[in-house]
């Protein structure tokens, strides 16, 4: 019998305690990557949900992020307004890093659609976490003076002083920080002189509790700042929510990446340079390539149309047409005459038990195959199923396709900047 795809996600969100693999050391250049609702993970629901409450909730937090997306790709920095219940819109899984002499341990969000990193530091407002990054507790802290370079590559630089602080938003927030430096620790790998932004202030509810890890490949993300370390290359293999022990890792360096992958070209937007856009050609449901508008599909950087990979956001959304189209024909394979309902932005659930066809994201040079595990989410007692990808929401204008966490779930996702690719492949993750 399958276990539900929710089942485990709501038994531990009521765990008392820790898995014992919670203690578990991150070893070399690999980090262990816990998803966010696990038992190692501080930052799990208090309380049980139902699973109609935990999919509504996931919707919300991935309709904040696709306004976020957006917003970035159209060079907007508009915060947008969340609804009446508060939206937790931090990315869905974590890796343990640790900053400054002596160092001070803290559980960062791993998002790559992001660059620089940031962290709640000491007196911080409106921060949620009890435990910021003490500044004057670390022998290697230093302040980012406004005459570096550094002070130029951040958004909204400001100059008390001369010290560089900046602004940025974040989802739903607004967030100032100061721009500093201090030893980075992944892994075993000390990284000297890291430069990131300490958080003074934050308004709304996205800034993750404690701190962002930016995997983007802008000049201050992890990339470009470990070059000589890391060669601009990672992967990462991201846990189920099905798993019992809910561990990934994130790989950093060429070294020990796999060798058997397929690889696409990663397509640069000169407008947003960070996110990893590639071109998704065709989609196949079963066996059959579903009829999509070349405009739903295709790479435009002077919009920001096109496809990205992004770690932060929960189910696969795509533009109107592609997912019409996908939607369809995945109905008329299930079976025409079953009744569908829905279940949020989920409009295709069904209420009998299903067998679903698979579905194949075809790119340049690479086709990604998703079994049934990465296409549905099924309710605890097993009496609803839906489709688990949805069409862009309709409040936010979006020109993006966003291949999600849940979609990547077990694969290995190769990130080979020098060479301009990235790679999938299949894998037990955890």
């Amino acid at each position: 019998m399958k276990t539900p795809l929710l089942l485990l996600f709501l038994l531990f969100s009521l765990a008392k305690g820790l898995d014992p693999k919670c203690d578990g050391q991150d070893h070399g250049s690999t980090l262990q990557v816990f998803h966010v609702f696990s038992p190692c993970s501080p930052f799990r629901p208090s309380k049980a949900m139902s699973w109609e409450e935990s999919v509504l909730q996931l919707q919300e937090k991935d309709q904040a992020r696709m306004q976020y997306l957006s917003n970035l790709v159209a060079g907007r920095s508009i915060v947008p307004i969340a609804s009446g219940r508060q939206i937790t819109q931090s990315p869905t899984y974590i890796v343990k890093a640790k900053i400054g002499t002596p160092s001070q341990t803290f559980l960062m969000a791993m998002d790559t659609s992001n660059d620089a990193a940031w962290v709640p530091c000491t007196g911080c407002v409106g921060c949620s976490t009890a435990t910021p990054f003490a500044p004057a507790k670390s022998k290697s802290f230093s302040q980012v003076r406004c005459a570096a370079p550094q002070c130029k590559q951040v958004p909204n630089p400001t100059c008390g002083g001369s010290a560089c602080a900046f602004n940025f938003t974040y989802g739903t927030s607004s967030v100032a920080a100061d721009l500093v430096q201090d030893t980075l620790t992944l892994a075993t790998d000390p990284i000297p002189a890291y430069t990131f932004g300490c958080i003074k202030k934050a308004t709304g509810s996205s800034v993750p509790p404690q701190g962002l890890l930016g995997l983007g490949r802008g000049p201050l993300s992890l990339l470009g700042q470990t070059q000589t370390i890391y060669q601009s290359t990672f992967s990462y293999c991201l846990p189920s929510f099905k798993t019992l022990n809910f561990t990934g890792s994130l790989r950093l360096g060429p070294v020990a990446q796999p060798k058997r992958i397929k690889f696409t070209p990663l397509l640069r937007n000169p407008r947003r340079s960070s996110l990893y856009y590639v071109n998704l050609v065709a989609i196949r449901v079963g066996r059959r390539i579903v009829d999509i508008p070349p405009p739903a599909l295709a790479f435009n950087p002077t919009t920001g149309a096109g496809t990205i990979f992004d770690s932060g956001t929960v189910f696969t959304r795509l533009v109107e047409p592609a997912y019409t189209a996908v939607r369809n024909e995945f109905r008329r394979r299930v079976g025409a005459k079953l009744t569908v309902t829905s279940l949020g932005g989920f409009d295709t659930c069904y209420t009998v038990p299903i067998v679903a066809p698979t579905i194949t994201f075809m790119f340049s040079g690479m086709n990604v195959t998703l079994p049934q595990d990465n296409i549905l989410i099924h309710s605890t007692a097993g009496s609803v199923t839906c489709l688990a990808m949805a069409a862009a929401p309709e409040n936010v204008n979006s020109v993006l396709n966003v291949i999600a966490n849940m979609q990547q779930q077990n694969h290995r996702v190769l990130y080979d900047v020098p060479n301009s690719r990235l790679g999938v492949a299949r894998q037990l993750c955890s």
